[in-house]
């Protein structure tokens, strides 16, 4: 079934409305020539759909980013990659199915890939734990990152994750050491690391796997400290207030980049990627070969100075010396 946002419910009234049409037309010879009258609407759905998409707020973007037809990690690892390896575990017991990593073609240059993984039905979001990973999830995904440094192949990470697993069995195994460690060791990994958030990027549990050399955003995507439930529910004591907060939080792609968090923004086909995965996923492989092609051209000591540069930054504020 598919799922309509508030702000798409006219859109979808005019291409229902467009579907009538066009069986009419196949099915009655009475109806006569409604070419041009359907060419008209289909021609009014794609403004529509452009000042819609345009004009998306903080709350609006954050539904779209969660829509559960949007594309997901193994799915633009379909459409992107080719001979994908999956490996599993973290060495110290733990699987971590929330998030997926393995060898691939990208290209036809072997590349380490690596992203969260909601789940698309009811029985693999279970599984998944709806992409809030465990401890074990970010371990494997550092295994798998100093996998890749030692045989020289560059990382692509895509981020999608509401953020890390809250539960006291995920403290207990050590979710805060195991998000810090991978912020430790992927500052120092001395190959190229393309990051992309796809979905959300919650939180610590987005960041575990957020520290690259070039840091890109699909155009309808969130990137935030703490959800707008989050800080409604911290700032304000009043759910009702998420709006307020998605705007306060600045989680968007175009703030983002104007603050300077985020590389690039990446387009997404008209009306958002979970209407169309494979021009969805023809964007971002545009924009990850272009990005790690450039990266590529740096030596590894210049790779780690300019990583570490680039996060030292963030939140920089100047002051002026009125001495």
């Amino acid at each position: 079934m598919i799922q309509i946002l508030e702000f798409e419910q006219e859109i979808f009234k005019l291409e229902n409305q467009i579907q009538e049409m066009v069986s009419l037309s196949h099915m009655y010879d009475s109806v006569g020539d409604i070419t041009h009258e359907i060419a008209r609407l289909h021609k009014k759905v794609r403004h529509m759909k452009h000042d819609v998409y345009s004009n998306l707020k903080g709350w609006q973007k954050t539904q779209v980013a969660r829509h559960p037809d949007r594309p997901y990690t193994l799915d633009y690892i379909k459409y992107i990659f080719t001979d994908f390896i999956e490996l599993h575990g973290d060495r110290r017991g733990g699987y971590g199915p929330s998030v997926v990593g393995g060898l691939a073609k990208f290209d036809d240059s072997s590349v380490l890939i690596i992203g969260h993984q909601k789940g698309r039905d009811t029985q693999e979001k279970i599984k998944r734990n709806f992409g809030m990973s465990q401890p074990a999830g970010y371990r494997k995904a550092l295994r798998l990152m100093k996998l890749a440094q030692k045989f020289r192949i560059p990382i692509i990470n895509l981020i999608d994750t509401p953020g890390a697993y809250p539960g006291i069995d995920a403290e207990e195994k050590g979710q805060s050491e195991a998000i810090a460690r991978n912020l430790i060791e992927m500052i120092e990994i001395d190959v190229p690391i393309i990051v992309a958030i796809i979905g959300e990027g919650g939180s610590g549990g987005a960041l575990a796997i957020g520290i690259g050399d070039r840091i890109l955003m699909l155009e309808h995507s969130v990137y935030s400290v703490i959800s707008p439930e989050g800080c409604a529910s911290i700032l304000w004591e009043d759910k009702d207030k998420v709006a307020q907060a998605a705007d306060a939080l600045s989680l968007t792609a175009p703030s983002l980049m104007k603050l300077g968090v985020i590389d690039e923004i990446v387009r997404e086909p008209l009306g958002g990627a979970h209407r169309h995965h494979k021009r969805a996923a023809i964007l971002l492989k545009k924009a990850l070969r272009n990005n790690l092609q450039a990266v590529s051209q740096l030596v590894p000591e210049a790779l780690t100075k300019n990583r570490h540069e680039k996060f030292r930054k963030l939140g920089e504020i100047g002051f002026k010396n009125t001495s």
